[in-house]
């Protein structure tokens, strides 16, 4: 199949890799010439402009891949297509965009007949070996059209135990590779949203428990009541059958063996738009976050003073999504 990537960043471009290595022929663009000349050489081909990559998707239905941050610039691109693109074509924003924004782009597209497709993408740095996990909303025609895409994208069945009574006749067996079509427009990006939520709160519970653990050697506790523990190796053997085992302890342990102090880290935790957006949606229905909620406000904290476990809250997101720490403030 032949698909459009905009956007060429530390998923974009793996994400064509993935692609391309599936057998997918990949039309590539962004801004910069170095991201897209280098995929060139390994076989994508190069378009100097969005109204060149879509030239130069000759089949029809055209289908066009959006992979920038959510706001503004992908505002822009996904108005430039509709402006380039014919009826029946498949717009798919796969960032982080606000779900609110999938549901009237898609209206602004069915006005035209182009059909558009959000795609929540889990996967960071390590998609193009891990596969992505995708959380799709839009209407069901163009899902179905996309399914090479996706099931190259994913992740597929790997050696994750299947869960028992899956195998149902009412059960979507392609939930078990990895994939979802969520529903309707703005679904999947909603889904998307509150696994990031969710995210923010596992996360915050490692970083504060192991603060906890650090904090136990503090002159401020009685002397016979103060541990020197060794969090790399706690870290560890966590990873070894224990309940709170999972890849974001996978990273921390990562981190802590090369340098068990996080010297790397400030410890100021950025928040990238989506655990703002859960807490809302907790608000518009009324539903108690407590845990998503106080994550949320530890990271805005983090940015005043910073804890150990703040430092390990950035080593997190470093290692899965190659984070790097807001510079300091002029």
């Amino acid at each position: 199949m032949r698909i459009g990537m905009i956007g060429l960043g530390r998923m974009g471009g793996n994400m064509v890799r993935r692609l391309m290595k599936a057998g997918h022929e990949c039309v590539v663009y962004s801004r910069g010439a170095d991201a897209r000349n280098a995929l060139a050489k390994e076989g994508a081909t190069a378009a100097e402009s969005i109204a060149d990559l879509v030239q130069r998707l000759d089949d029809k239905p055209r289908a066009v891949w959006v992979m920038l941050p959510a706001g503004a610039v992908t505002e822009e691109a996904v108005v430039a297509l509709s402006n380039l693109v014919s009826a029946d074509d498949i717009v798919i924003d796969g960032g982080n965009s606000f779900y609110k924004d999938d549901i009237r782009r898609s209206k602004m597209l069915a006005a035209k007949d182009i059909r558009y497709v959000d795609c929540g993408t889990s996967g960071g740095v390590w998609g193009l070996e891990r596969g992505y996990c995708l959380m799709i909303g839009g209407p069901e025609s163009a899902v179905e059209h996309l399914d090479p895409i996706f099931a190259a994208l994913a992740p597929g069945l790997g050696d994750i135990p299947r869960t028992a009574g899956r195998q149902g006749v009412d059960a979507d067996p392609r939930a078990e590779r990895g994939y979802i079509h969520a529903g309707p427009s703005g679904a999947g990006h909603f889904v998307k949203m509150i696994h990031n939520g969710i995210e923010y709160g596992m996360m915050q519970a490692f970083a504060e428990g192991f603060d906890i653990l650090k904090n136990k050697a503090s002159e401020s506790l009685p002397e016979d009541e103060r541990y020197v523990l060794d969090l790399a190796d706690i870290s560890e053997v966590w990873r070894r059958g224990s309940v709170v085992s999972s890849w974001l302890l996978d990273l921390s342990a990562d981190a802590l063996n090369r340098d068990a102090g996080l010297s790397q880290f400030t410890g100021d935790v950025a928040d990238s738009g989506e655990g703002r957006w859960t807490v809302e949606a907790a608000i518009e229905e009324a539903v108690p976050a407590d845990v998503l909620s106080a994550a949320l406000y530890a990271r805005f904290r983090s940015r005043v003073a910073h804890t150990f476990g703040e430092k390990l809250l950035s080593a997190m997101r470093y290692g899965f999504g190659g984070h790097v720490e807001p510079t300091e403030k002029g």
